[in-house]
């Protein structure tokens, strides 16, 4: 299986009812963040502090601009996982164009919408671009005939096991077609020191439908 750079730059979208805090931006050692989360609260989160102590020291990002974002993505994980992740420790997840990363987060917030009975949802997301560096397992026109189950629409299973083997085995990450955009192409970064040049942009009011495929996103003026 071939191994690729990833796309440059990568777009992440990030809800903006979760605020940037910049614990880990400003931390000088790795002997300053224990007391430094608990200051913050983050350690109330019994599951943060343990993904922390599963996250390699040497893994360990701060002292730079939005360390705090990339170490987020990692220690708060949603229940159950994402596609190539488990529910023990997260990863890195962005698309190589704007318009692919609204049409996954469009995709997530339409099936909120359903799930809650609403008819039509908005969100405010903020924009994150970055450099993803290393080589990454390049999936793309692969994961249907050659490896079944790791792009199924509803169930994670085989892709969970595929992910964290590659994980695990030293793997800066993968490479995959999207299946809410056709012909984009997203990433998942296991490495947090190769997610690097991470900077925030534009912030974009996304809205869907609970009953229709359009996805409205709208730039908010600064």
């Amino acid at each position: 299986m071939a191994e690729v750079p990833a796309p440059h730059p990568t777009y992440r979208l990030i809800p903006s009812r979760f605020p940037p805090i910049g614990l880990f931006d400003t931390v000088a050692t790795a002997a300053d963040l224990a007391p430094v989360m608990e200051l913050a609260g983050w350690t109330n989160d019994r599951l943060v502090a343990e993904r922390l102590a599963r996250l390699p020291e040497a893994e360990w990002v701060y002292g730079r601009a939005n360390a705090s974002i990339v170490m987020a993505s990692f220690l708060h994980v949603a229940p159950g996982g994402m596609r190539f992740n488990g529910a023990d420790l997260g990863a890195w997840y962005a698309a190589a164009s704007l318009r692919t990363a609204v049409a996954e987060v469009g995709h997530h917030l339409r099936r909120e919408a359903a799930a809650t009975g609403l008819p039509e949802l908005t969100r405010t997301y903020r924009t994150y671009t970055a450099r993803l560096d290393g080589r990454f397992r390049d999936l793309r026109g692969r994961a249907g005939p050659d490896l079944p189950g790791l792009l199924d629409p509803q169930d994670y299973a085989a892709s969970q096991r595929f992910g964290e083997a590659v994980r695990a085995a030293g793997g800066h990450g993968l490479l995959y077609d999207s299946l809410r955009h056709a012909g984009g192409t997203n990433a998942v970064a296991y490495r947090t020191r190769s997610i690097l040049d991470v900077t925030q942009g534009d912030h974009y009011a996304v809205t869907v439908q609970s009953a229709a495929p359009r996805i409205e996103a709208r730039r908010i003026a600064p």
